[in-house]
């Protein structure tokens, strides 16, 4: 076998991996390009909000008001934790989002117009709502200003991608973030900051189980980056609580599934229950994706009760009106950036056993699954027992 292997007469066995690969981005080829260029923005931006939140959480530690020079708690290394996460991280993420959707739409010549864009609506009060409409205005007008130098001598068109287009396309961006978006775009967001704070009791609940169930609905797809995007608006307008929700509905999926496979054993097969164990891990560092294998499998019984679950954690987080200052990182981040840290491992945990009950109640036992026969599994685990009997 090793003659062979070095001869090149081997079969290669990692095509799994490059087959996971096309279909990945054959999925990303399918999705829309307004989606797409979000998604690009948004997971630039993501680890600056992570970065952020987390130095915020960590100056908390010294006390709440430790980083507030006129308090009598301050503490200067808190305040320099807080001024490096709020001031610099936080202050970044808008134009930084901005950019990076104006750059997935006009490559290099988008990202100084966009980012620009993008700290005018920070500066204007439009904020994460603002900066998306300030990565595609840059964009879209650089592809507009290409199409418009096409004829310009040859001499000056290795100036075009590092002033000409930079240069016009940050100009209209302001312009059209200054006098036209900024004013609306700030309302909408001031609107819909006083109408967040202003939910309480039922009201909160729906919200935060609406959140979560949209984030344990497809795991990773267009839903669950429409719930994330809302929950990233608002933190990025320091309302903290649908963080909070959010990562519930993310968390829970894959504890409940792999708590599933621990309480009700016979209702999967022996690598079902192996990859249960690592979504336990991963489940707690807000890995939803483990969830999906399952799903894919077992999609009519699996998704409702990952949504039924989160929801039910979701709402109870909003309820109790927790709130979570790092929108990633599960396990890690909760002891510091959750408000009541034991309150929101209870709402993951009630989460993720309603999801592993439902989950028992309705799966069938394997060997029960497929025409009433054994699984190849089942009849492996039989065969020593019929042997020696």
């Amino acid at each position: 076998m090793i003659e062979e292997a070095i001869a090149g007469k081997g079969v290669a066995q990692n095509g799994g991996q490059s087959n996971l690969k096309e279909a990945k981005e054959k999925t990303r080829l399918k999705q829309p390009k307004i989606y797409s260029h979000i998604m690009n923005g948004v997971s630039f931006m993501i680890p600056f909000v992570v970065a952020g939140g987390i130095l915020i959480a960590l100056s908390f530690m010294f006390g709440i008001h430790a980083a507030d020079p006129t308090s009598p708690d301050y503490n200067p290394f808190a305040a320099f934790l807080s001024t490096a996460g709020g001031s610099a991280a936080f202050a970044l993420m808008v134009p930084v989002l901005a950019g990076y959707i104006a750059y997935s739409i006009a490559d290099r010549p988008g990202l100084a117009p966009g980012m620009i864009g993008g700290m005018l609506a920070t500066l204007g009060g439009s904020g994460f709502l603002g900066g998306m409409l300030a990565g595609f205005i840059a964009g879209y007008s650089i592809l507009a200003i290409k199409r418009l130098v096409r004829g310009i001598p040859d001499s000056l068109q290795s100036l075009s991608p590092v002033l000409i287009l930079p240069l016009v396309g940050s100009f209209v961006t302001a312009i059209i973030m200054y006098f036209v978006v900024n004013t609306p775009m700030a309302w909408i967001n001031v609107s819909l900051q006083g109408w967040l704070n202003s939910l309480t009791g039922t009201n909160a609940i729906l919200l935060g189980a609406l959140l979560a169930g949209m984030m344990a609905s497809d795991m990773g797809g267009p839903i669950n980056k429409t719930a994330s995007a809302f929950g990233l608006a608002m933190f990025a307008n320091q309302i903290f609580e649908p963080s909070a929700a959010l990562m519930v509905g993310g968390m829970v999926p894959p504890l409940g599934i792999a708590l599933a496979t621990t309480l009700f054993k016979n209702k999967f097969t022996i690598e079902e229950r192996n990859a249960g164990k690592a979504a336990y891990i991963m489940g707690a560092s807000f890995i939803t994706e483990a969830a999906i294998p399952f799903a894919a499998n077992d999609p009519l019984r699996i998704i409702p009760a990952n949504i039924v679950g989160a929801a039910i954690g979701g709402g109870m987080c909003m309820a109790l009106g927790i709130s979570l200052q790092a929108p990633h990182g599960g396990i890690f981040v909760i002891p510091i950036a959750a408000s009541n840290p034991l309150l929101y491992i209870l709402c993951i945990a009630v989460g993720s056993v309603v999801t592993a009950c439902i989950i028992g109640l309705l799966k069938k036992p394997v060997y029960q699954s497929k025409n009433n026969d054994q699984t190849e599994v089942e009849k492996s685990e039989l065969a020593p027992t019929m042997k020696s009997a």
